[in-house]
């Protein structure tokens, strides 16, 4: 409902391991019912090895609600901010729990990803319903905020960490510098019933056309599915061969898929890419992620205001960049669903 009051924004994440002794057992809880081959879940576990065995992902959704707080304190709405994860703690079947004790009746929910897929987005309204069951009738109500790959503030975030990036490349090499955007590669089944793509496309496409680059690639990542499964291509690493050898200067790598630098973009970028752009002679700077940026904390307040109809209508108007408007916040029972059994997880 557009004019329910709400009392509460929940942010509602992915979740990762903060110690080694966590990694197996956070693993397991996020591959349960699939059928992923247990040296796959090692070689996660490895990665995480290779970074302190913790992920930074908690860490960084603590920064965000810190910067989040601070903006709805100077500029409203003046609601409390709750955190709950999927696959590991604060759980959000736990977090909900403590809302309800605290007398929250309804509440915004801010998910920390900004494209539609089965699990950037209807998995986590899944999650909801679940949650909420286990929690009882008196659980709060909860309404998910619109996924935001075309929102300014998103788009200005994103621009800003790339400018960043550039000035770290010596200067001849700036003019010539290739855009590769990247995103988390998911089954082409799953692809071929969402607007994955061709969000991730008309998001790196705003961000380029705003740096005056209309030359860029698109490409992913971190795929864990089994080889007989098609999975959406090219693979980062490839093509970052395939740069090289048709004679690019340098590489500005872009992690639009992502809002925080979390575990598949330290390691699986900033190790594994970065050793093969190294191996190939080739000039590589990653952009951050938009974590904390000012436009991307007052986007997600322009969300809230648009969900409770606080927002003018000429900001209603100018809430999404690009050719294909802002996504509602009601998604059809049949959005995005769930693929075949037997795919890889997001670690």
């Amino acid at each position: 409902m557009a004019d329910a009051p709400y009392d509460a924004l929940l942010l509602l994440s992915f979740g990762g391991p903060e110690r080694s002794a966590e990694v197996l057992p956070f693993l397991e809880n996020v591959l349960r019912g699939r059928n992923v081959p247990r040296e796959r879940l090692l070689e996660v576990a490895d990665h995480y090895a290779h970074c302190g065995g913790r992920s930074p992902i908690n860490d960084q959704n603590r920064a965000l609600i810190a910067a989040l707080q601070t903006e709805l304190a100077a500029r409203g709405p003046h609601l409390p901010i709750y955190w709950g994860n999927r696959n590991w703690h604060p759980l959000l079947a736990d977090t909900l729990l403590q809302m309800q004790t605290a007398g929250v009746r309804r509440a915004l929910v801010f998910v920390t990803s900004a494209f539609s897929s089965y699990s950037g987005c209807r998995q986590y309204r899944e999650d909801l319903v679940r949650a909420r069951a286990s929690v009882g009738p008196a659980a709060p109500a909860c309404d998910k905020l619109r996924v935001f790959f075309n929102h300014p503030g998103f788009i200005t975030a994103v621009t800003d960490r790339v400018l960043v990036a550039m000035a770290e490349l010596a200067a001849d090499l700036r003019p010539a510098a290739r855009l590769v955007f990247t995103a988390h590669s998911i089954p082409e089944s799953m692809a071929a019933t969402c607007d994955y793509e061709a969000q991730l496309r008309e998001a790196s496409r705003l961000v380029a056309d705003r740096l005056q680059r209309p030359e860029f690639d698109l490409v992913y990542q971190s795929r864990s599915g089994p080889p007989t499964q098609p999975w959406l291509g090219p693979d980062v690493n490839d093509h970052l061969r395939d740069l090289a050898g048709h004679g690019a200067q340098a590489v500005v790598l872009v992690p639009i898929g992502f809002i925080s630098d979390h575990m598949e973009v330290v390691y699986d970028l900033d190790t594994e890419a970065r050793q093969v752009a190294a191996a190939c002679r080739l000039p590589l700077v990653r952009a951050a992620t938009v974590g904390t940026h000012p436009a991307f904390v007052a986007m997600i307040r322009d969300l809230m205001l648009e969900r409770m109809a606080a927002a003018p209508g000429a900001a209603l108007q100018r809430a999404a960049l690009g050719v294909l408007g802002p996504r509602r916040d009601d998604c059809a029972e049949d959005c995005c669903p769930a693929p075949d059994p037997g795919r890889g997880a997001r670690s």
